[in-house]
């Protein structure tokens, strides 16, 4: 597992990203193949290697992440070089230790595929038990067509089922935010339009060019 804040640690991979949060990455497998993906060019940021070689068990995630928690950070991050729902119940595992033991807020970053990779599970009570504060979804697009072209998802009907979870997540009482990358091909102001419609956040998020 990879764990990158504003403070490095001995023990675990991890950069310069964003002040007192700490960003988890717990695995690397995801659902989408977005082609502007950083993990089709990249290793990694700012010349950290992300990729993890094997992913974590859920007891071995727990053990680092108190290993790496000596401080309190403002918020703690679920997100990585992959779709951190697919390891839902380390997720959830560590989140509640975290709000047991630990001040902060919990951020979850996905592709809002979780209805489809968890179909059996009410995965919005369980975040809610397990003290996740927010989900930011990464949506990337204001239409169907254009989302099956960016985003380039594993599921049919991918974009209404997004769309349906992030209307599931803030009725069950989470904090929602659509995010869109600052793309040619992305209507960044479309899917604004989109999250406001919705009445959830958004947020645009800079590209980190393959070049760098």
């Amino acid at each position: 597992m990879d764990f990158y804040g504003d403070r490095p640690s001995s023990k675990l991979k991890c950069c310069l990203l964003a002040r007192n949060r700490l960003y988890l990455n717990i695995t690397n497998r995801c659902t989408n193949d977005c082609y502007f993906c950083l993990r089709k060019f990249k290793k990694g940021i700012a010349g950290f290697n992300l990729r993890l070689k094997k992913e974590p068990s859920d007891t071995r995630i727990l053990h680092e992440l108190k290993n790496v928690t000596r401080r309190n950070w403002k918020e703690y991050v679920f997100c990585g070089f992959g779709e951190p729902t697919l390891r839902l119940d380390a997720l959830l595992q560590a989140s509640r230790w975290i709000k047991s033991e630990k001040s902060g807020r919990v951020r979850v970053d996905t592709n809002g595929h979780g209805l489809f990779i968890h179909p059996r599970r009410s995965i919005f009570s369980e975040f809610r038990k397990a003290g996740v504060d927010k989900i930011a979804v990464s949506l990337n697009a204001h239409k169907e067509s254009l989302y099956n072209e960016v985003c380039r998802p594993r599921f049919q009907n991918a974009f209404p089922r997004v769309l349906e979870f992030i209307e599931r997540a803030k009725d069950s009482g989470i904090v929602v935010e659509i995010t869109a990358v600052t793309l040619p091909e992305i209507n960044v102001s479309a899917v604004k339009h989109v999250a406001e419609r919705m009445k959830v956040g958004f947020r645009a998020r800079p590209y980190i060019s393959m070049i760098r």
